[in-house]
């Protein structure tokens, strides 16, 4: 297998044009010309974007997790009813609908938030994330909690503690370090999912990495510019997952 791998490779290096690679993707004129707003505008939007859907998104989860597990059977209902519909539905189809429907369907706009310099359609585009994302998490954070024994709860109990304590103070501590990995998975997925957001229109100051590659696509008529938002997806989400695996590792040898 390895030397099957070392000849396709060989294979590609002899066959591949590379001074067309070089002018279609590695162009170092478009690459200056889109420094330093790749990373000031595009790559902080993106961040921003990906940080507050996924602290919505959290917790929301909590809350639903909560009452898929409940004992009162409407809120088992209807936490399940929402999982499963945002669960169903294309990310994508949420967001069109959430940012160009209702306001269509009720005559709403979504509330501009100036200090985050969200407009009224990116707020209606990271609601619908926040409710994608969370239907995911909330399965997440059950499994999680689920996996806690139940003497750790019924120990707690003994001892005098309330139900909504024992689940904070001792359920959901060791349920997040169960969690943590999957939670990962989340957050470099709703990380990408934020290019669906340039479907709904920015303003050149909101444009995330993919919003902000299509400009430049256009406007070079070139490559380049998405080869560089690509890779500066990846300088983003590898250092998060392999922090992930470190603490993973950090976590084993404590046990």
């Amino acid at each position: 297998m390895y030397a099957l791998f070392v000849v396709v490779l060989i294979a590609l290096a002899t066959t591949a044009d590379w001074e067309s690679i070089r002018t279609n993707f590695f162009d170092e004129a478009v690459w200056k010309d889109l420094w330093p707003d790749l990373i000031l505008v595009a790559a902080w939007n993106t961040i921003k974007y990906t940080a507050l859907s996924f602290a919505g998104a959290l917790a929301l989860a909590l809350v639903l997790a909560l009452m898929r597990m409940s004992p009162v059977a409407p809120y088992r209902w209807l936490a399940t009813l929402f999982i499963e519909t945002f669960r169903g539905l294309p990310a994508l189809v949420v967001i069109i609908l959430l940012a160009f429907g209702v306001p269509l369907a009720f005559g709403y706009n979504w509330p501009e938030i100036g200090w985050l310099g969200l407009s009224s359609n990116t707020t209606g585009g990271i609601l619908a994330l926040i409710l994608v994302g969370s239907a995911y998490m909330a399965e997440t954070l059950r499994a999680g909690i689920q996996a806690v024994p139940k003497g750790q709860a019924e120990a707690a109990r003994s001892l005098g503690m309330s139900a909504p304590r024992t689940m904070v103070t001792v359920v959901l501590p060791q349920a997040v370090r169960v969690v943590i990995p999957p939670m990962t998975n989340e957050f470099v997925l709703l990380l990408k999912d934020t290019a669906l957001l340039s479907v709904i229109g920015m303003q050149a100051v909101e444009r995330d990495l993919l919003a902000f590659g299509q400009n430049g696509l256009t406007t070079y008529a070139n490559s380049s510019p998405l080869m560089a938002v690509a890779i500066v997806y990846l300088l983003i989400a590898i250092p998060i997952t392999q922090l992930v695996a470190w603490m993973e590792r950090r976590q084993q040898k404590a046990r």
